[in-house]
């Protein structure tokens, strides 16, 4: 991967390739990741949704694969709450990507406010 399409890389792996850091470090550079991208998706939907969707679809996938790289049982509880209610309305709001969301703008702002909570949320990890 480049450096313009993943932040996990260059922040949780050293030169040889290697996780850098404990665990709770790495899934908090990944919910960091999370919540980066969910910004950038918002951007875009909001923005120009049309153009943008074949790029908003690679981040929503990149998105997915760093979900399913964290170790959630490192997650204190209470931003274990935080993360479990952000997965059901991600699981939501994927669904409603995938079918071309007529309001894109509304769309975009939900994506951006998590992208928030899990910014300002993820001390708590």
């Amino acid at each position: 991967m480049d450096n313009k399409s993943s932040t996990f890389f260059s922040r949780s792996i050293d030169q040889r390739g290697k996780p850098r850091g404990s665990k709770k470090v790495l899934d908090k550079a990944l919910v960091l990741d999370i919540a980066m991208n969910l910004n950038r998706i918002g951007n875009w939907a909001a923005d120009s949704f049309k153009n943008k969707q074949k790029r908003i679809r690679f981040f929503l996938d990149q998105t997915n694969g760093y979900i399913d790289s964290l170790n959630k049982t490192s997650f204190s509880d209470k931003f274990k709450k935080t993360f479990d209610n952000f997965l059901n309305d991600y699981k939501l709001l994927r669904q409603e990507g995938n079918l071309n969301s007529k309001n894109n703008e509304i769309w975009g702002e939900k994506m951006m406010t998590w992208g928030n909570i899990l910014t300002h949320r993820s001390k708590l990890i």
